[in-house]
């Protein structure tokens, strides 16, 4: 028979799997698109080996499914919410660990002594796209603007951005955005631009929050 013990340590399969840095990079990393295992140990900076048996680990918890394409496993999401499970995960810790804390305010002072870099809410880049004022601008990988992307966007990956700024507007702010809050590309691409001239802040958040709260995505 069943007992409610069973029940919750069948729920913290889901939580050990998530308990591992690297996992969370990976999840972070399919959130943006279905991907391989050569693409994801590439872009999370593992070792092929080390990256299978991570999302061997995350296939058993439910958090990631593969179909074969080809030669190759073609990892993606199980569950569009699993973006807002991480993104609870760190809303809790960034209120209750003083540690956490610390590194989030180190992580974004980088460069930004007098606070210039200060994010943009979702409710103030709606309000902006309303009023026809603000341009995005997404700098991840091309492959990973392809597979979805907020609306009107314009994909400039952040190393090519000196070589691309024709492609920017003049006459309106800059909001550029990446893969997620911790996503340090936006980071860097501000910081750039604003050497340049431009105005510009960067989105709290990123592509798959965005999406998973419902609001509106396009592909190439």
């Amino acid at each position: 028979m069943t007992s409610q013990q069973d029940l919750l340590d069948t729920l913290a399969q889901v939580a050990r799997a998530l308990g591992s840095g690297h996992r969370l990079a990976l999840l972070e990393r399919l959130a943006q698109a279905p991907a391989s295992v050569e693409t994801l140990a590439g872009s999370t900076r593992l070792s092929v080996g080390n990256a299978s048996q991570h999302l061997q680990q995350l296939r058993r918890a439910g958090l990631v499914t593969a179909n074969r394409s080809g030669k190759q496993m073609i990892y993606r999401l199980t569950d569009e919410r699993i973006v807002s499970l991480i993104g609870l995960l760190r809303q809790v810790a960034e209120t209750n660990l003083a540690e956490m804390e610390r590194l989030v305010g180190q992580f974004f002072a980088d460069g930004d002594s007098g606070g210039a870099l200060e994010a943009v809410s979702r409710s103030d880049l709606l309000a902006g796209l309303k009023r026809g004022d603000v341009a995005l601008l997404d700098v991840r990988p091309a492959e990973e603007f392809a597979a979805g992307h907020l609306p009107a966007a314009i994909n400039i990956p952040v190393e090519q951005l000196e070589q691309m700024l024709d492609l920017l507007p003049e006459d309106k702010e800059i909001v550029a955005y990446c893969r997620g809050p911790y996503c340090a590309l936006s980071h860097e691409a501000v910081q750039r631009l604003r050497q340049l001239g431009y105005r510009v802040r960067r989105f709290e958040e990123g592509y798959p929050e965005w999406k998973a709260a419902g609001l509106p995505v396009t592909s190439a």
